[in-house]
């Protein structure tokens, strides 16, 4: 989710938020269900959501290789390091 979350971020969720379009999302893959991932809710298709990294340049795994995304929590805000800008 580089640039808008680091490695070693700490971010508050809340679980079972609804998701909205641009959110930041945890999301649980169908096909890696013992992984949790952070990614931008881009819209809602038939089986969980489409959600994409914010990172142009890095190779990172979203809906393109992994398909519909089920939202577990929303991303609130970033806790430490200390943000600048809200999410």
């Amino acid at each position: 989710m580089v640039p808008t979350l680091y490695d070693g971020d700490v971010v508050l969720v809340r679980w079972s938020a609804p998701a909205r379009e641009n959110d930041v999302v945890l999301v649980r893959w169908g096909s890696r269900p013992g992984q949790l991932s952070v990614k931008r809710a881009s819209h809602e298709v038939e089986g969980g959501w489409f959600v994409r990294s914010d990172n142009p340049l890095g190779h990172t795994t979203d809906s393109h290789d992994l398909g519909a995304a089920e939202v577990v929590a929303r991303v609130v805000c970033r806790l430490w390091p200390r943000p600048k800008v809200r999410l």
